[in-house]
């Protein structure tokens, strides 16, 4: 046999096998495929354990392979979905968060929302990767208690299209996304009753849910009884522009050095919720960006001003940090009542299907009458325990829910003041080199 018909022959059988190898990989990938991930990585571990040996016993060899195997299997392995594939998806959020620490799965206490999302992500299998590898980023970092009605966080996601990554959509044409994930209905399949997705739209790589936000308008719920609005009015607008909040915030001297932050509008309005003739309002406050705290400091002041306690002038005299450089100390007005309300992006118009907003409508009717229901409870237990008695006055006044004995007011400009900023900054530098020292 001469060397020509070796080769074609090598060059046939080479052929076959490469046939073979991938029909074996497209059947690999419909079919239970973290399976045969998850075998081959214990063969892998047992294999190691082996060569590793060197006359350790066999029980320790395989307490070994227990402690990788453990490390590897969170759930479910998200390389394996590597070969799908996958677009970068925003996602709109919404969330009630009375019972959720916070946000931010960094907040060391569970339940947060983020951990809730990535649960629901890995249980639906959309996530490819870690939350690094996903190119995570989030829009607003609320506080625990803080609920949100349009906070957005985007991600790579698990696409059914090929072309998935391109961006070149025009969010009014829906036959482009024939055939795609209906993100929101799967999601919302399996997320807890207090968080929903609104919607989703496809958006570039080197999009950021938090720094290509171009604003963010936060709501603060409160009963109006006797409070005067036009103090509190003329007050907030005097928050409209570019100023130093620092005393009006909670100050992180370690990683913020730039309190000025611009507020774009100011509004109150009326709500359509009354309670025994108590009418809700909002504060509706929009900004590029917020401090720690901002919101909740800035409502406790109007709500003081609002109370008769202060002028709408310390407005003015508390903005004024050369005049006034030390926080007073105060409050902060209660968490549950605040509210991301929207996050605004160029552009970002999010798609929901039909059998989706379908969904969402019947889920959160559901919920109001919940919330009904259980504010019926409460109010008979109120009218049972504190029955009120004609012609008796109640020296107590109920604020936010609860029984309160009316205080005297201490002027926030006669009250003690915290740390300036330079003086946090001092106490963090002597404590580093304290550390250096050591």
């Amino acid at each position: 046999m001469d060397v020509t018909t070796v080769v074609d022959s090598l060059r046939h059988r080479v052929q076959e096998l490469e046939a073979l190898n991938a029909k074996l990989s497209s059947q690999l990938a419909v079919c239970h495929c973290h399976q045969q991930q998850d075998k081959t990585e214990v063969s892998s571990v047992s294999s190691d354990n082996l060569v590793e040996k060197s006359g350790k016993s066999s029980f320790q060899s395989k307490n070994t392979t227990k402690e990788k195997l453990k490390g590897k299997l969170p759930g479910y392995d998200t390389r394996i979905m590597n070969h799908h594939s996958k677009r970068y998806v925003a996602l709109k959020v919404m969330y009630f968060g009375q019972r959720f620490y916070g946000f931010a799965a960094e907040a060391q206490m569970d339940p947060t929302i983020e951990s809730e999302i990535f649960k629901a992500l890995e249980k639906t299998r959309l996530l490819i990767g870690d939350k690094k590898e996903s190119h995570y980023s989030r829009c607003g970092r609320t506080d625990k208690g803080v609920s949100a009605v349009g906070q957005v966080i985007a991600l790579y996601l698990r696409s059914n299209l090929k072309e998935a990554c391109e961006i070149s959509e025009d969010p009014s044409n829906q036959e482009q996304y024939e055939g795609e994930i209906d993100y929101v209905r799967v999601l919302n399949r399996v997320l807890p009753d207090d968080i929903r997705v609104f919607g989703w739209y496809p958006v570039p790589l080197g999009f950021s849910a938090r720094f290509s936000c171009l604003s963010r308008e936060y709501y603060y719920l409160f009963w109006g009884e006797n409070l005067n609005f036009l103090a509190m009015e003329t007050a907030g607008r005097k928050f409209v522009g570019e100023h130093d909040f620092r005393n009006f915030c909670k100050m992180d001297a370690l990683n913020v050095h730039n309190y000025r932050r611009k507020i774009t509008s100011f509004a109150m309005s009326p709500c359509d919720v009354r309670f025994e003739g108590n009418q809700l309002w909002a504060f509706k406050i929009k900004g590029s960006a917020f401090l720690w705290h901002q919101v909740r400091c800035m409502v406790a002041v109007l709500l003081l001003i609002g109370q008769g306690h202060e002028s709408p002038d310390v407005i003015d005299a508390l903005l004024d940090t050369d005049r006034i450089p030390r926080k007073p100390q105060y409050g902060m007005a209660p968490e549950i009542p605040l509210v991301l309300q929207s996050c605004e992006f160029e552009g970002l118009k999010f798609i929901c299907s039909s059998d989706a907003r379908q969904a969402l409508r019947i889920h959160l009717a559901h919920e109001c009458r919940n919330y009904h229901l259980q504010a019926a409870i409460f109010n008979e237990a109120l009218q049972c325990c504190f029955p009120v008695e004609k012609g008796a006055e109640d020296q107590r006044s109920l604020d936010n829910g609860t029984m309160k004995k009316k205080s005297s007011h201490v002027p926030l400009m006669s009250r003690p003041t915290e740390p300036s900023y330079e003086e946090r900054r001092a106490k963090l530098n002597t404590r580093a080199c304290r550390l250096k020292s050591l």
